[in-house]
């Protein structure tokens, strides 16, 4: 079969397993309590409350229909005979670095993404074969040392190898050769594909795209058209290319400019998140700009009612310190991760991968080379530094400011 990818000789050459922890809260608990292993077992907050939310499930209770983020209440009808047990985030955090500290055996290129789970970079090993037997090593050393299984997806880019995990769960290992990524990639969903959360899903089910194959064959101006910038990013993923680097946590300096609220009552239309979302995208911007910085890697942080807590990231083409950027790239990651019925306390954006370098890129059409949203960020701060914060409210935000200034006058 013809592959219409180009494979130059870095793409050859680079190997990254993503690693990928098996019902990891539960599965802690069954490392500390064996008596609960082959039970279906649910984590998280009580089925007696009404806002009780499933954090994780065993592949027992998983049977059963029972899901992550689903109401308490609704696992414990579906599964009458689980066993609900607390969150206990710091055992599980506990035990996440002693499996990060494993990963670090293979490899010092190490990209955590959340307590359970990781990129690793394993190239220069020799060639791709020897980084597939290095990726074995780690998932049998997390099971020899941890007692815990992982399943693991190796491949020639970061996401190739995450959708790779995630199709042989649990203890599944997936190996995606360079130059089969198309193959591999082509009969899947596109909501396999990174990005393609529910809204974009529909969306291209309206243009009756539904399988990889199928939007392999949309051309790129058409998803530039409908989806902005994404549809390039779009256009290059379904086609298994990939090349973002397996970034290690900084050392030393500024990491990053991060904002997050606690709201008084649990959010869930869509419509309060996304203003909770550009508020705190304001708020780091603006302390990104006052300190000439700008970043490539936007973090989203979301809690839960029952006070799970997940971080999402997503690395930029270059960097930024916009504040419609920042929301952009926050409210899609929220988009991805959101289910029908979630509700949040908290959300948090940050922005890492700091530098002193800021790219701006020149329109045809537009003054000084500025973007509108560059120019709006640009008068806000002037407005801040002559008259204090909040001087200027985006119409957007507005409702939120008469609302806080309603409850400081009570």
């Amino acid at each position: 079969m013809t592959s219409d990818t180009q494979h130059d000789g870095r793409k050859e050459s680079r190997a990254v397993a993503h690693v990928d922890m098996d019902a990891f809260y539960v599965a802690v608990e069954v490392l500390d309590d064996p008596r609960l292993a082959g039970k279906p077992l649910v984590v998280g907050g009580s089925p007696d409350g009404a806002r009780g939310v499933v954090c994780s499930a065993s592949y027992e209770a998983r049977a059963f229909g029972v899901r992550s983020a689903m109401p308490a209440a609704v696992a414990r009808r579906l599964c009458p005979p689980a066993v609900f047990l607390p969150v206990r985030m710091n055992r599980y955090e506990e035990v996440s670095k002693r499996v990060h500290a494993l990963f670090r055996e293979s490899t010092p290129r190490v990209q955590p993404v959340s307590v359970d789970e990781a990129f690793l970079d394993l190239s220069g090993f020799g060639g791709f074969s020897e980084a597939v037997e290095k990726a074995r090593e780690v998932k049998t050393r997390i099971r020899d040392r941890l007692g815990l299984t992982a399943s693991v997806g190796v491949a020639s880019n970061k996401s190739v190898a995450k959708i790779a995990s995630d199709l042989e769960k649990p203890d599944g290992f997936v190996v995606v050769r360079p130059g089969q990524e198309q193959d591999f990639l082509a009969p899947l969903p596109v909501s396999r594909i990174w990005g393609v959360g529910p809204k974009a899903d529909e969306a291209l089910a309206r243009m009756g795209v539904r399988r990889v194959r199928e939007l392999r064959a949309v051309e790129k101006g058409v998803l530039v058209r409908r989806f902005g910038t994404w549809g390039e990013q779009l256009f290059l993923l379904c086609r298994g290319v990939d090349e973002r680097d397996v970034e290690e946590p900084r050392e030393g300096g500024r990491k990053s400019v991060s904002a997050q609220s606690t709201f008084p009552d649990d959010l869930r239309r869509w419509a309060d998140l996304e203003e909770a979302l550009l508020a705190l995208s304001e708020r780091v911007a603006a302390r990104a700009r006052a300190k000439g910085l700008a970043g490539k890697t936007v973090t989203l942080r979301a809690r839960y009612p029952d006070f799970r807590t997940v971080t999402r990231n997503q690395t930029l083409e270059r960097p930024t310190r916009s504040t419609e950027t920042l929301y952009r790239a926050s409210a899609g990651l929220l988009e991805k991760l959101m289910r029908p019925g979630d509700a949040f306390r908290l959300l948090g954006v940050g922005l890492s991968g700091l530098t002193e370098k800021v790219v701006v890129q020149r329109g045809l059409f537009e003054e000084s080379g500025e973007k509108v949203g560059e120019r709006i960020d640009r008068v806000m701060d002037e407005a801040a530094a002559e008259i204090g914060d909040g001087a200027l409210v985006r119409g957007r935000l507005l409702p939120r400011a008469q609302r806080r200034k309603k409850r400081g006058n009570r």
